[in-house]
């Protein structure tokens, strides 16, 4: 596995950042020394929602730089992920009489952005992903499952839109 793009990138990455100001590099092993001194662990887990994962050696070559802290007070970590919304699939569908296609993709979905928050009196606050039928599909905040494919727009608050989801 060639990692020369990413080498292309981190070194244009710190020329911009020396443009703005001094940037302090450190070698793994230095990284590692730092966390051994706080007593903190790296996991190997990359697909864990966990500090220890993904934000401990930042929190330790941040606290080096600045100091003042013994060990992390905040080891809450906030996932944004964006939403993925499947546009028009002409290609796959064909035509009915009068060459006439079924609705399929857009970003309106009964009077709804699809993305669009919104309040349930069963699901709660959810995010409007499609529609069929007069209905409307949400879809869960934390999984980005769906949870009804059958929801009635009238029985919807819209609350505010977003491209990305969030949870802790």
């Amino acid at each position: 596995m060639s990692f020369s793009p990413l080498e292309v990138g981190k070194r244009w990455f710190y020329a911009e950042l020396e443009k703005v100001g001094n940037v302090h590099t450190k070698k793994g092993y230095e990284t590692k020394e730092l966390r051994d001194r706080h007593s903190l662990q790296k996991s190997s887990s990359k697909l864990s929602h966990d500090f220890s994962a993904h934000c401990v050696d930042s929190w330790v070559l941040a606290n080096w730089f600045v100091g003042g802290h013994v060990s992390p007070d905040n080891k809450e970590i906030l996932l944004v992920v964006p939403f993925r919304f499947y546009r028009r699939q002409l290609h796959a569908l064909k035509p009915k009489k009068g060459d006439i296609r079924r609705p399929y993709g857009g970003t309106i979905s009964c009077g709804f952005k699809r993305g669009a928050y919104v309040k349930h009196p069963k699901y709660g606050v959810c995010f409007v992903g499609g529609a069929s039928k007069g209905y409307i599909s949400l879809h869960s905040l934390a999984s980005g499952k769906r949870l009804t494919q059958n929801a009635k727009p009238q029985e919807c608050k819209p609350l505010t839109y977003a491209s990305f989801r969030t949870w802790r």
